[in-house]
């Protein structure tokens, strides 16, 4: 191959130009569930602790497809909102 000062050419060929063209990929989609792992690290509690307030009642509204749990966006929502009442009221234990 023939050196670029000899040939006249800039070094490196095409992957100038296309390192030029900024890369997009599609267009991103916006959260419309999540997964308990998801919905518990979104949350910054326990997988165990969790199943705890399930079991008592107090977690979210999930939705059972085949094999698979999600919580929606609005569950979600509505499940902060009424645990912010309950902080608010008198304080609950789980044992």
């Amino acid at each position: 191959m023939t050196r670029p000062e000899i040939t006249g050419r800039k070094p490196g060929g095409l992957t100038q130009t296309t390192a030029e063209v900024p890369a997009t990929g599609p267009p991103e989609v916006p959260r419309a569930a999540y997964t308990i792992a998801e919905f518990c690290e979104a949350h910054r509690i326990s997988q165990s602790f969790y199943f705890k307030i399930r079991q008592l009642g107090l977690g979210p509204r999930e939705c059972r497809a085949l094999n698979k749990i999600t919580i929606s966006d609005e569950s979600a929502a509505e499940w902060r909102r009424a645990t912010t009442i309950l902080v608010r009221a008198p304080v609950w234990r789980i044992d």
